[in-house]
């Protein structure tokens, strides 16, 4: 007798999940490529102005939509902008911001640690990106009578549902850059957003410009990011 398609827990429903099974040999494998296709991603700051469909844009957000949450609540916001004058507010903003950073905010280590990225306070990619998507936490919700509730592991819910979407922008054959322009208040300013949402992360999303130089950095290896207890 097959097992019931649903059932009821504390008078909710619960649907029955399946998942593929793969033998040990396609475990390896398949987790092999995966990690392979994942390191090589990079961040990259020099972007072309080729345009991208707004459904791609739709489907990226829909993919990091799917990351858990705390008590899943989905407490973030995705905001889309290919508008050109929102997009240049942005980058003029951000780069107050940032010439604040490098001269008076960051210290002499800091500014040292940055050298091998090439990084500064100038950030044209804010404007020649095609799309830049902003993902603000949301902190609280109200209820539909008024009443405000926190919601929970905010922080950890958005940061991976942000890992998830630079997956799926390299995925989809597009690059990205994780930028945060401390403080990022103008962000929520510029595009109206309400008091309970905060700028979390701002991801320009587009193609790499050719040609195209990244760093030449490694990562670390497994030894130094992981334990193992057997």
């Amino acid at each position: 007798m097959e097992p019931p398609s649903s059932i009821t827990i504390n008078g909710y429903k619960h649907v029955s999940y399946h998942a593929d099974i793969f033998s040990k040999e396609e475990l390896i494998l398949k987790s092999k490529l995966f990690y392979e296709w994942l390191n090589k991603r990079r961040s990259v700051r020099d972007f072309s102005d080729k345009s991208i469909p707004k459904e791609v844009i739709e489907n990226l957000i829909k993919s990091a939509s799917t990351a858990p949450s705390g008590a899943h609540k989905q407490p973030w916001t995705f905001c889309a902008i290919s508008n050109p004058a929102l997009k240049t507010q942005i980058r003029e903003e951000a780069e107050v911001e940032e010439k604040a950073n490098y001269e008076n905010r960051m210290s002499k280590r800091w500014k040292k640690d940055l050298e091998p990225l090439a990084t500064n306070m100038n950030k044209p990619f804010l404007e020649i990106a095609p799309w830049l998507i902003i993902v603000f936490k949301k902190i609280y919700e109200f209820e539909e009578k008024g009443e405000k509730h926190n919601n929970y592991y905010v922080n950890e819910s958005i940061g991976i549902a942000c890992g998830m979407l630079i997956s799926a922008i390299h995925n989809a054959g597009l690059v990205t850059l994780t930028h945060t322009p401390s403080p990022m208040g103008f962000l929520a300013n510029i595009l109206k957003r309400p008091d309970n949402e905060r700028a979390f992360l701002l991801l320009p999303v587009g193609y790499p410009k050719l040609p195209t130089y990244v760093p030449d950095i490694t990562r670390k290896n497994l030894s130094e990011v992981a334990v193992f207890y057997e």
